[in-house]
C-alpha cells in the first residue's frame, strides 16, 4: 500500500509517499519520501522489512504483496527467498 498525502501550506503544495509494512501487531517498518518510490527505494524498503521479520513459522514470518508493478522490480523475489 503506497499512500500519497498532499498538504497545502502558504500556497505551497507538499506531497509525500508513505509505504508501511503492517502486521497483526501494527506497523513493523515505515518509509516516508517526498517523491514517488522507485524500484531501488522499494528494494531498500523490503530490506528493512526483512530485517524485522522472523523465520517460518514464527510471528512476522509471512510477507504478502499484491501484483502492483513496483512489487515486480527485478531482484525482489530473490531477495525475499534468500532470507
Amino acid at each position: 500500500m503506497i499512500c500519497e498525502i498532499c498538504t497545502n501550506t502558504a500556497n505551497t503544495l507538499f506531497r509525500y509517499s508513505i509505504l508501511p509494512a503492517l502486521s497483526l501487531d501494527g506497523i513493523i517498518h515505515l518509509e516516508v519520501l517526498d517523491h514517488p518510490f522507485n524500484g531501488e527505494e522499494f528494494g531498500d524498503f523490503i530490506e528493512g522489512v526483512l530485517d524485522r521479520m522472523q523465520p517460518w513459522p514464527l510471528p512476522q514470518s509471512v510477507l504478502v504483496m499484491d501484483n502492483a508493478s513496483i512489487h515486480k522490480v527485478p531482484g525482489i523475489r530473490e531477495m525475499v527467498e534468500e532470507r
